[in-house]
Parts: structure tokens; C-alpha cells; sequence
């Protein structure tokens, strides 16, 4: 077992090389895949680092257990659960004032007006996916907002996939609706 240095209260059974090089090589490739989710969920921008430390903590720990090919659909799952408890833990925190836009790794010089529209789309983006169901949510963020299909999200959620296809539709007919709603209030 190892004490890791960061969170002297987590433990992480001592891992073979392959385990440590299977680790390494999921943590590099799914890194924004599992900020963007954790975002997406509701984690604030000042817990995302702490949220996605603790997601691959737990993939750490339970490496042994997933199966080789099965890194992302663990992980994702991992951020549901990782983000539910750091929203948990934010509404505890009600009085810390929090910034409420969605940190994206952008363009290094954009210019003035297009970081105000992309921070108005964000926050319309950011609004729109709170309003949904969790289980509607889920859905959009892997099928619309990282490109898997109904089947690799099916196999994500551990849920099938007509499942995941009448969840997309709600979703979408969800989403048209409040964009409709808004465009009508807005001037």
C-alpha cells in the first residue's frame, strides 16, 4: 500500500508495472475528458483539479479491477460519482463566492469580443445541461459534447442502448424547448 502525497488519507495498493504504466497512459489520454465532464456536472472551476485528482485516485485503486479497453467508461462513471459529491459539498459552501464560468482550454490569443461570446455561449451551455435530468444530462455530454455513440455511451452508463437513444431524444426536445423558451424572453 501507498500513502499518497497530496491526500495523506488515501491509500493506494502498491501497483505492478504494468498496472503503473496502464494508469499513466489512461490518465494522459482521458485527462480532458474527465475535466470537461467533471465541469459539465456541476464541479466548479476551483474544485475541478481536486475533483479529477480524486477521480484518478480511485481509478488508482481499483486498476486491478477494470478491464483493459474499459478505462473511459470506468472513469466516466467515476466522474458522475465524484462530481454528485463535490456538488454535495458546494451547496455546504454557500457562503465562498464562486465563479461561475466554464474554464475551457482556449485559443492562447483570442481577442476581446470572441472570449465575451464564448463566455455567454458557456454560461448558456452551463445553465442549460443544470436544468436537465442527471440521467438526461449524462447522456448529452457523452453523445453530444465528446462524440461517442449511443453505444459507447450505453456501455459508459452501464445502461442499454435504447436507453440511451430515448434519453438523447428527451434530452434534445429538453433542450430545444428552453432554447425556444429563452429566445422568446430575450429581446
Amino acid at each position: 500500500m501507498t500513502t499518497i502525497a497530496s491526500a495523506p488519507n488515501v491509500t493506494v495498493p502498491d501497483l505492478s508495472a504494468a498496472e503503473r504504466t496502464r494508469l499513466k497512459n489512461a490518465t494522459v489520454v482521458n485527462y480532458d475528458f474527465v475535466w470537461r465532464g467533471l465541469r459539465r456536472l456541476g464541479v466548479l472551476p476551483n474544485d475541478v483539479k481536486d475533483a479529477a485528482q480524486e477521480v484518478f485516485i480511485v481509478l488508482a485503486s481499483k486498476i486491478g479491477d477494470v478491464a483493459e479497453g474499459a478505462e473511459k467508461s470506468f472513469l466516466f462513471q467515476t466522474v458522475t460519482r465524484v462530481a454528485a459529491n463535490f456538488r454535495r459539498r458546494q451547496t455546504r459552501r454557500s457562503a465562498e463566492n464562486a465563479v461561475d464560468n466554464l474554464d475551457v482550454h482556449a485559443d492562447p490569443d483570442p481577442n476581446p469580443e470572441s472570449l465575451a461570446d464564448m463566455s455567454g455561449r458557456l454560461r448558456l451551455l452551463d445553465s442549460l445541461l443544470a436544468a436537465l435530468d442527471p440521467d438526461l444530462r449524462a447522456v448529452v455530454i457523452l453523445c453530444e459534447l465528446e462524440n461517442m455513440t449511443q453505444s459507447e455511451a450505453a456501455e459508459a452508463l452501464e445502461i442499454p442502448p435504447g436507453t440511451v437513444a430515448s434519453r438523447l431524444r428527451r434530452a434534445r426536445a429538453e433542450l430545444s424547448a428552453a432554447i425556444a423558451t429563452r429566445g422568446k424572453s430575450e429581446p
